[in-house]
């Protein structure tokens, strides 16, 4: 009951907000290994980037086909396809440069780069696992209107999530409860676009006055009812990422314990 105190008191301090860490290695040494070698998270994080990537094109190309591309960056998965490209691709850019200086200095803090990758995650993260389950909790019934591929379907909204998590699990930097500030931001700058959009005179591809079914603002007083409700659902889902960050460095924690247990009787 202490540690579990103690952990919520530590969390709840000002400076979890300032993107401030002790060790560099967190963000390019994966937890799942023993030697602080950053090549083995290079490789996997080249692997997601060129699949975040690939997702990119194939969502601007095939969605031209179906309407103007000027459309394109009107909608929440899209802002979450380019935020899960810049994401990994920040994590790679962290990766390329451990490798070719062997570490990344901590002199004057944390670089700007690894800041940036890390306020990118915790953002996308949670924005990733909000779109997956709005989309499939929400949308699908109306998967003719939004699907423009079965196959890119997929991809824009289930596999965004599969590859952040991806870049949780195998990382070391943490997720802290104050954190959640990042990507509740995210999404007040999406509902305030989506307000602008609105009474600009915008609309979706097929003529209609909302972006989504939901966000109406033609009828303010249910819309703005769904706004807090997917604020709420933001909140919960960082908090699920959190623990996700919790069980993973407790996984960790005991897989290597376990391993240098067993090592040391072989040894002995």
């Amino acid at each position: 009951m202490g540690v579990t105190k103690q952990y919520f008191k530590d969390q709840f301090r000002v400076d979890k907000l300032t993107l401030n860490h002790e060790e560099t290695s967190d963000f390019y040494v994966s937890c799942w290994q023993t030697d602080q070698s950053p090549l083995y998270l290079l490789c996997v994080r080249l692997t997601v980037f060129l699949g975040c990537a690939s997702v990119f094109i194939a969502s601007m190309v095939l969605s031209s086909q179906s309407f103007s591309l000027k459309f394109w960056p009107i909608y929440m998965t899209h802002w979450g396809v380019f935020m899960i490209m810049a994401t990994s691709g920040l994590a790679l850019i962290v990766s390329i440069v451990a490798c070719i200086q062997g570490s990344i200095d901590l002199d004057f803090g944390l670089p700007w780069y690894v800041r940036l990758y890390w306020a990118f995650l915790v953002i996308t993260v949670p924005l990733a696992y909000y779109i997956t389950i709005f989309y499939y909790s929400f949308l699908t019934a109306l998967i003719e209107d939004f699907a423009v591929d079965p196959a890119l379907d997929f991809f824009v909204h289930a596999f965004n999530s599969i590859a952040m998590f991806i870049l949780l699990i195998t990382s070391k930097n943490p997720v802290h409860i104050l954190q959640f500030v990042y990507p509740f931001v995210f999404a007040v700058i999406y509902m305030v676009f989506s307000i602008i959009y609105y009474y600009s005179g915008g609309t979706n591809p097929y003529g209609e006055e909302w972006i989504y079914p939901m966000l109406d603002w033609s009828n303010p007083g249910p819309t703005t009812g769904v706004v807090f409700a997917c604020a709420a659902l933001m909140l919960i889902v960082h908090s699920l990422v959190v623990l996700m960050a919790l069980f993973r460095d407790y996984l960790v924690s005991t897989c290597i314990t376990s391993k240098r247990n067993s090592i040391n009787i072989v040894q002995y």
